[in-house]
């Protein structure tokens, strides 16, 4: 393929669907945007190396000039989006979940905001940090990515805002989470966002309907559907653009089933030398390997 030639994935190959797969990746030192096609990722040639970037400037992606080939067995993957404007999320939106917690299901969305250095990608560590608790948790979770600047978005138009979708690992530090009441600090600890593998996106994609799994050490965790959401994805864009503006490259994080290992008897909390993977139905799955943080200090 020339470098002039147009980006043609193939819409099968992957086992996910007939969606458009975009991913990032590094190579030669450098990030680039691709599509992922059957066992290959294809280069796309912008000057953007995010997806924010990307998103705002409102190039059809799929129409983009293709480049370079990457197995995708060699692929340093990195998350979808490296440098999000905001990380939102939703806690208590799945039934299931709020009732193994012992709350009342939620009448509007509990929203909370992640740090933006929480965000790695697959294949990068979870880090156990030696100054906190033991009480490192997963979340699996469905991630939206938004892709343009919007507000007071009707419930009916939102997919229109939608740039796709991702999985993330919502990992919590209970006893931080628990000390206040925003949750800022038990959410945000570095590596504590996993982001990917990559980004869905097609209009066709229906978000509704998604199996969601999550395995520590190969151990079914978590096992539902997105249908058991309280708040759908609409419902939440719709909520969150009447307070303030979403601009592209957004992650909303929109909750997590029931079975986290804070809820079992006892609490399955995560260590060193565990492994994460959360699989989508449609989308893919997200690994992690579990280690304990470097010792490393910036002043």
């Amino acid at each position: 393929m020339t470098k002039s030639a147009r980006a043609r994935p193939s819409r099968q190959g992957r086992g996910y669907g007939p969606y458009m797969f975009i991913a990032r990746h590094l190579r030669e030192s450098s990030v680039r945007i691709a599509l992922v096609d059957g066992e290959e990722l294809i280069d796309l040639e912008t000057k953007h190396d995010d997806l924010p970037g990307l998103l705002a400037s409102r190039a059809p992606i799929g129409e983009l000039p293709s480049g370079e080939r990457t197995p995708l067995s060699e692929a340093h993957l990195l998350s979808p989006v490296g440098a999000p404007p905001a990380i939102l999320a939703v806690g208590l939106n799945y039934r299931a979940h709020a009732e193994e917690g012992g709350r009342d299901v939620p009448t509007t969305p509990i929203i909370f905001t992640k740090h933006h250095n929480c965000i790695v990608g697959p294949g990068a560590g979870i880090h156990i940090p030696e100054v906190a608790s033991k009480m490192v948790d997963y979340e699996g979770e469905l991630a939206i990515i938004i892709g343009r600047r919007c507000r007071h978005v009707p419930r009916d138009r939102a997919h229109e805002v939608i740039a796709g979708y991702s999985i993330m690992n919502d990992v919590s530090v209970r006893d931080w989470q628990r000390a206040s009441p925003t949750m800022l600090m038990g959410k945000s600890w570095d590596t504590h966002g996993p982001l990917g593998p990559w980004m869905v996106s097609d209009v066709s994609f229906d978000p509704h309907n998604r199996q969601l799994t999550t395995r520590v050490n190969g151990e079914i965790r978590q096992d539902s559907n997105t249908d058991d959401l309280i708040f759908d994805c609409f419902d939440i864009i719709h909520h969150l653009s009447t307070a303030f503006t979403l601009e592209p490259g957004t992650v909303i994080a929109t909750g997590t089933p029931a079975g986290v290992g804070l809820f079992w008897d006892p609490p399955r909390m995560l260590s060193p030398g565990d492994e994460v993977s959360i699989t989508i139905d449609g989308i893919g799955t997200l690994t992690n390997p579990v280690v304990s943080e470097p010792k490393t200090q910036l002043l």
